[in-house]
């Protein structure tokens, strides 16, 4: 049995999530809050692989809390989250504390955006978008 870990949106604990459990709406061990109620998981060395191997797309938002434009970005990030966490899964990587997962996928400005289906990279944007652009974006890019 494959797991990821996530935190909590409600809490901030760390919960074990089983991949073959997260379509039954997983809670929190701590809180019992809702772990995968459209709010984006936090990205980590740990958990980056199982999550990129869940049946769904998954969108991968590639930030630092010192960049204007990402924090400025992600209230929309966060709200196309919650729009189809039904269909897609969402990810914020924080590249400061997260260098390794950084290094890897070579990121080398912020925001940088990738959209993987299969755990294949199947497209990637950098800089930060108003929400319609980022909404036709996704579509085209999840369309691939």
């Amino acid at each position: 049995m494959t797991t990821f870990n996530t935190r909590c949106p409600s809490c901030s604990g760390l919960n074990r999530v089983p991949n073959e459990r997260v379509s039954e709406s997983p809670t929190c061990g701590k809180c019992q809050a809702p772990l995968l109620d459209g709010a984006p998981i936090e990205g980590t060395p740990a958990n980056f692989s199982a999550i990129l191997s869940s049946q769904q797309p998954v969108v991968v938002d590639f930030w630092a809390p010192w960049c204007s434009p990402c924090v400025g970005f992600a209230p929309i990030f966060n709200e196309v989250a919650r729009e189809r966490s039904k269909n897609v899964r969402f990810v914020k990587i924080d590249t400061e504390a997260q260098q390794i997962l950084a290094s890897q996928h070579q990121i080398r400005s912020i925001p940088t955006i990738m959209v993987f289906k299969d755990g294949k990279k199947v497209d990637v944007i950098n800089g930060a978008l108003p929400k319609g652009q980022f909404d036709q974006w996704l579509n085209e890019a999840l369309a691939k």
